[in-house]
C-alpha cells in the first residue's frame, strides 16, 4: 500500500504551468480524487470549444473532472465538502477562491506561485520578472487565504534567471521546479514539520495581467529595456513593431552592446543569428520574427520572404 493512499487531494489548475504538478502527484501515487479546471473555451478560427491543458492530462489518467463556471457556487462548494479532502492544491487555476472553500481540507489549501513572494503577487509574475530584468526569481508554496497570493509561506526556492531567458523558457523551468517543491511541501505537511512564515507586507510588489496593448516596442528606450520586453512577451503576446508599413512581432532577443549610440530602430546589420538593431543606447539582436498571419520564423528564414536592408528602420 502506498503511504500516500490515505491523503485525499483535490487538484485545481488550468494551463500548462499546472501540468508538472498534477503529473508529479499522480506518479507519486497520491489519491487525487478530483481535478478541477476551467470550462472548455472557444478557440481558433472555428471558435470550437477546446479543453484546457489540465483537463487533457486528467483525461489521460482517467481522473474525475469538474469544470464549474464559478468555484464560489454553493453547489460546487457543498460537493467539495462532501468529498472531504485532506489537501486542496491550486496551481494557476484562474479564479479567486473564497474562505469557505479554502477552509474545507483537513490540512491546507495550498498554492504553487512562480515568484519569491511577497514579490510579484498577481497574474503575471514570470513576465514581470523578465520585464524588470531581474537576475533571481523562484517558486513559493503558500497556505492560501482570501487575499491574492498573500497567505503564509510554507516553502520557497530561489532560481537563477539564465542569460537572455524568455518568459516561455522560464515558465517551463519554474513549472518543473514548482512540482518538486510541491511534493517537498506535502511531505512536510504530512509529517508535521511544515512551518508557516507570514509574508512581509512592506516588501509586497504586484504583477498585473499582461495586455496586448503593452506590447509595442519604443525604440527610444535602451537596449537593455527593449531586449527585456521582447523576452518577457515571448511567446505571448509578442513584442510588436512596424517596418515598411507592416506590423511584425519580434522574439528571442539579446543585447550585443550596452553603450552604442545609434538611431533608434535602425538596422545596424545582420549576422548568422539574426538582425542587429540600434537603440538610443546599445545594440540588440533579434533571432526570430513573425509577420501578421504568418508563422514565427528564424531571422534567416524570415528574411527570405520579407527582405530587409541595413539602414532601414523599425518604428
Amino acid at each position: 500500500m502506498n503511504k500516500y493512499d490515505n491523503i485525499r487531494i483535490i487538484f485545481m489548475g488550468t494551463p500548462e504551468f499546472a501540468l508538472p504538478s498534477l503529473k508529479a502527484l499522480i506518479e507519486k501515487g497520491f489519491n487525487v480524487t478530483h481535478v478541477v479546471t476551467q470550462p472548455d473555451r472557444p478557440k481558433g478560427r472555428g471558435r470550437k470549444p477546446h479543453p484546457p491543458p489540465v483537463k487533457k492530462l486528467a483525461l489521460q489518467y482517467k481522473l474525475p473532472i469538474l469544470q464549474p463556471e464559478n468555484a464560489s457556487d454553493k453547489g460546487f462548494i457543498d460537493f467539495l465538502k462532501q468529498n472531504r479532502p485532506d489537501l486542496i492544491i491550486v496551481v494557476a487555476y484562474g479564479q479567486i477562491l473564497k474562505k469557505e472553500l479554502l477552509n474545507i481540507p483537513s490540512f491546507y489549501a495550498i498554492n504553487v506561485h512562480p515568484s519569491l513572494l511577497p514579490k510579484y503577487r498577481g497574474a503575471a509574475p514570470i513576465q514581470w520578472t523578465i520585464i524588470n530584468d531581474d537576475s533571481i526569481t523562484g517558486v513559493t508554496i503558500i497556505k492560501m487565504n482570501e487575499r491574492m497570493d498573500a497567505g503564509p509561506i510554507l516553502l520557497q526556492k530561489e532560481v537563477q534567471i539564465l542569460p537572455d531567458e524568455t518568459a516561455g523558457q522560464l515558465h517551463s523551468r519554474l513549472s518543473e521546479i514548482g512540482a518538486d517543491l510541491l511534493l517537498a511541501a506535502i511531505n512536510k505537511i504530512i509529517d508535521g514539520s511544515i512551518e508557516e512564515v507570514p509574508q512581509d507586507e512592506s516588501k509586497v510588489t504586484y504583477a498585473p495581467k499582461i495586455e496586448r496593448s503593452m506590447s509595442n516596442i519604443k525604440w527610444k528606450d535602451s537596449a537593455k529595456h527593449i531586449s527585456a520586453k521582447i523576452r518577457a512577451f515571448d511567446p505571448w503576446p509578442g513584442a510588436v513593431t512596424n517596418i515598411k508599413g507592416k506590423s511584425l512581432k519580434l522574439f528571442s532577443s539579446a543585447i550585443l552592446d550596452n553603450n552604442y549610440t545609434g538611431e533608434p530602430g535602425r538596422i545596424y546589420g545582420f549576422n548568422k543569428d539574426g538582425i542587429i538593431i540600434e537603440t538610443c543606447k546599445g545594440l540588440i539582436i533579434v533571432r526570430e520574427l513573425q509577420a501578421a498571419g504568418k508563422r514565427r520564423l528564424p531571422a534567416y528564414e524570415f528574411l527570405k520572404g520579407f527582405p530587409l536592408k541595413k539602414g532601414e528602420r523599425f518604428f
